[in-house]
């Protein structure tokens, strides 16, 4: 069966702003309270799209969620008019305001967990929406996610989207940031790593919040019905979540039959790699690529974010492509590493930077605004063409939201009630640009 990769990258939203509210988030906490220019996040979000569209890669579109959303502010007792109730939220519970105006739905690599229909014993493809536990902001993701990847993958002989699993910790479920799939080819079985942070119910005492449950990891791959002996669970170093990788794409990221990570990525990382050889057996002879702490230590991993790059195969390219984020090229250690890589003979034959600075100074990089799609050419055929980017889309989307986005915005302006009205107008017109139907939006269906 002939497959392709397609990213299907979140678009920034029109309440970009830097909240904090994400604890462990090295760069969310570092930049808490500074304007932020939702505008230029959007666009740079479009840009890297279209620089992979142009390379010949399938790119998909998920779409902004509805912010400030009001249905968590009702459920907290706020009462009165739309206005009213961010007035009150933003003077009694201004870190509940700050929670529903959030934008981080925009890192799709959170949105869900995708299995391919060549790992699944229904031959479909099957997605699964994150529940996002873990955090407030986040929490109130999921059911959105679920309807925009009903929208994007409609025909259910195709695929099969999940709702989130049950929103209690023991299913803490954070989507494909702690998941990765290599395989021989996009079309062919493949092997899927799980990674978590903690067993359901035991907490160790960490600064920072590990994330990920195995219990979570193994209810997917249930539902998902994937073939056990081509499934490796694996924990992540609790030590590397102490230092700021709340999730594992952090310090690893695989395509293809290549691994990428750092050396403190995994808590056992010789028996993690024995167990994706043995998984990978017969299939495919994996490439194991391991950064050295003496070579990049883990804080210019983190902050660089050189793992939370993606890893792609681009059209008439031998070796893999890493996209990475131009504060790569700023970190000197990651700089060296990076020049030493494409200069060897291993799989990685090319590095390329990109400018999403608006989403890395609240902790996302180019591999967060991406959730990765394996579609077969009848998948393909079969999902909706207009959340699929072509130039016309994004001149209409680059249009879009150079008439509806503001330039900037500071802490202050989630207290203005004018906010969520340019939102709605905006995002009832995306509905009609990406053919979501006209009652996508919560407020839509009011």
């Amino acid at each position: 069966m002939t497959a392709q990769e397609a990213n299907y990258d979140g678009l920034v939203g029109l309440t970009h702003n830097y909240g904090g509210l994400s604890a462990g988030n090295l760069a969310s906490a570092h930049n808490v309270g500074q304007i932020s220019r939702p505008r230029e996040g959007a666009l740079q979000g479009l840009a890297k799209m279209k620089r992979l569209h142009e390379a010949g890669l399938i790119q998909g579109v998920l779409p902004p969620h509805e912010r400030p959303f009001l249905p968590l502010l009702h459920e907290a007792g706020f009462t009165g008019s739309d206005a009213q109730i961010i007035e009150k939220a933003a003077k009694h519970a201004p870190s509940l305001l700050r929670a529903v105006s959030s934008s981080a739905f925009m890192w799709a690599a959170n949105a869900a967990t995708i299995s391919p229909s060549s790992d699944t014993r229904d031959g479909r493809l099957h997605a699964s929406a994150a529940n996002l536990v873990t955090m407030l902001h986040r929490s109130i993701e999921g059911p959105q996610t679920a309807r925009s990847l009903q929208a994007a993958f409609p025909d259910k002989g195709h695929f099969c989207i999940h709702a989130p699993l049950p929103t209690q910790e023991s299913f803490g479920d954070e989507g494909a940031a702690n998941h990765v799939r290599l395989c021989a080819e996009h079309g062919s079985p493949g092997v899927e790593i799980f990674v978590h942070g903690r067993l359901a119910g035991f907490a160790p005492g960490l600064k920072f919040p590990a994330r990920q449950t195995l219990q979570a990891n193994q209810a997917l791959v249930r539902r998902h019905g994937l073939n056990m002996d081509r499934v490796v669970f694996a924990a992540q170093a609790q030590s590397t979540i102490e230092a700021g990788a709340f999730h594992n794409d952090v310090v690893c990221v695989g395509a293809k039959t290549c691994l990428f990570f750092h050396e403190y990525a995994f808590a056992d990382t010789a028996q993690t790699l024995e167990a994706i050889s043995r998984a990978a057996d017969g299939l495919f002879e994996p490439q194991f690529v391991q950064v050295n702490q003496d070579e990049v230590p883990l804080r210019d991993a983190i902050t660089s974010y050189l793992f939370n790059s993606m890893l792609v195969e681009i059209p008439g390219e031998e070796r893999l492509v890493l996209i990475a984020p131009a504060e790569c090229r700023e970190t000197a250690s990651v700089a060296r590493y990076c020049d030493k890589l494409v200069a060897g003979n291993g799989p990685i034959g090319r590095v390329e930077f990109v400018d999403v600075r608006q989403s890395m100074r609240n902790g996302g990089g180019p591999a967060c605004l991406r959730l990765r799609v394996v579609l077969s050419d009848a998948e393909r055929a079969a999902a909706n063409p207009d959340m699929l980017l072509s130039d016309a889309l994004y001149a209409k989307l680059t249009d879009w939201v150079k008439r509806h986005y503001r330039e900037q915005l500071a802490p202050a302006d989630l207290a203005d009630p004018n906010l969520l009205v340019e939102g709605r107008e905006a995002l009832d017109a995306l509905t009609a640009i990406l053919s979501l139907g006209s009652d996508f939006y919560p407020f839509q269906r009011a």
